[in-house]
C-alpha cells in the first residue's frame, strides 16, 4: 500500500460511504490519488476532482488514471485554503473527501469553507485525519482533534452525521450540508 504509508486502506473506507456510481465527488488534497482512483472507480458514471497543492501528485494521479483506463477524474492545482480556489460551482458536489489535509494546515476552516461550498445541499463531508499520541504519524502540535473538527463544520452550519471507523492511525466523521 505506497503511498498511504500502510495505513490507509483506501477500498475498505470508501466502501462505508455509499459511492454511487453518477456522483460528483472532489478529493481535497488528493496526494497520489489512493481515494481518487477508487472513488473514481465506484463512481464511474460521474466524476471525480482531485485537488492539490502540488503539480507532482497530480501528475500522478493522471498517470495512475490512465494506466487503469480512468477517464472520469479531473485533477486541478490549487491551494484550498482560499475559497473559491477549486474552480468548481456552488453546491455541485455531492461528497467532498477531506483525508489527511487538515493536519498539513493553519487556515482548517477556510478548506472547510470551501468543501462546504461546494457541497450540494444534503451532500456528505467525510473528514478523514490523524489520531492524537501515536508512536507515528505528524508532530503532536500539528494534530487535530476530532471534537475541534466537529465545532469548526457545524460552526459553519454542516450537520454531524456519524463517526466511522478508519483505522487504528486515523478519525473519520461524516458531515452532512
Amino acid at each position: 500500500m505506497q503511498g498511504t504509508g500502510g495505513f490507509l486502506r483506501p477500498e475498505e473506507i470508501v466502501r462505508q460511504l455509499n459511492i454511487r456510481k453518477d456522483m460528483q465527488v472532489a478529493d481535497f488534497g488528493c496526494g497520489a490519488g489512493y481515494f481518487t482512483i477508487t472513488l473514481a472507480k465506484l463512481a464511474d458514471q460521474g466524476k471525480v476532482y482531485a485537488f492539490d497543492v502540488l503539480e507532482q501528485a497530480l501528475e500522478s494521479v493522471r498517470s495512475r488514471a490512465k494506466l487503469q483506463g480512468l477517464f472520469n477524474i479531473e485533477t486541478k492545482r490549487c491551494n484550498l485554503e482560499l475559497i473559491g480556489s477549486s474552480g468548481l460551482l456552488d453546491n455541485s458536489v455531492d461528497l467532498v473527501l477531506l483525508a489527511n489535509i487538515l493536519f498539513q494546515s493553519n487556515k482548517k476552516i477556510d478548506i472547510i469553507k470551501e468543501a462546504k461550498r461546494i457541497l450540494k445541499k444534503g451532500g456528505e463531508m467525510v473528514i478523514i485525519d490523524w489520531l492524537p499520541n501515536q508512536s507515528m504519524g505528524p508532530p503532536k502540535d500539528l494534530i487535530v482533534l476530532p471534537e475541534v473538527v466537529k465545532k469548526m463544520a457545524q460552526d459553519e452550519g454542516l450537520v454531524f452525521k456519524k463517526d466511522f471507523p478508519v483505522d487504528v492511525y486515523h478519525w473519520g466523521i461524516i458531515f452532512t450540508k
